[in-house]
């Protein structure tokens, strides 16, 4: 069975940074690409960004280009997002999420099987 658990939620001041760690166990991490998604109050669940299975693609909301950056340690069977700049908008429940390559065609949940539990990011003064 497919297990990811997210870490690394937590409050934060505008302006500020976290790093979202996607731990992945019971399978292999590089036969998978990743999806990151944020469950904002009030907002359907939206895609955050994308990772390739080998890291060399990525894709990312437009919210959030150049203040995240997404990047995969398969050796550590482990997926990051990391944050910075962080705004208010930013808060909500983050998963990461993991599928096969052949059945993503588009950074959106529907096309991802298997979720973590979700972490609680929180960006307020």
């Amino acid at each position: 069975q497919v297990q990811l658990v997210e870490s690394g939620g937590g409050l934060v001041q505008p302006g500020g940074s976290l790093r979202l760690d996607c731990e992945a166990s019971r399978f292999p991490l590089e036969d998978y690409a990743i999806g990151w998604f944020r469950q904002v109050p009030g907002k359907e669940l939206e895609g955050v960004g994308c990772i390739s299975t080998s890291g060399d693609y990525t894709e990312y909301t437009d919210s959030v280009k150049g203040r995240f950056t997404l990047s995969r340690d398969n050796a550590r069977n482990t997926a990051t997002l990391q944050m910075h700049s962080l705004q208010s908008a930013d808060t909500g429940v983050y998963y990461c999420a993991a599928s096969l390559p052949s059945r993503v065609s588009a950074c959106v949940p529907s096309q991802f099987q298997n979720w973590g539990q979700g972490t609680q990011v929180t960006v307020s003064s």
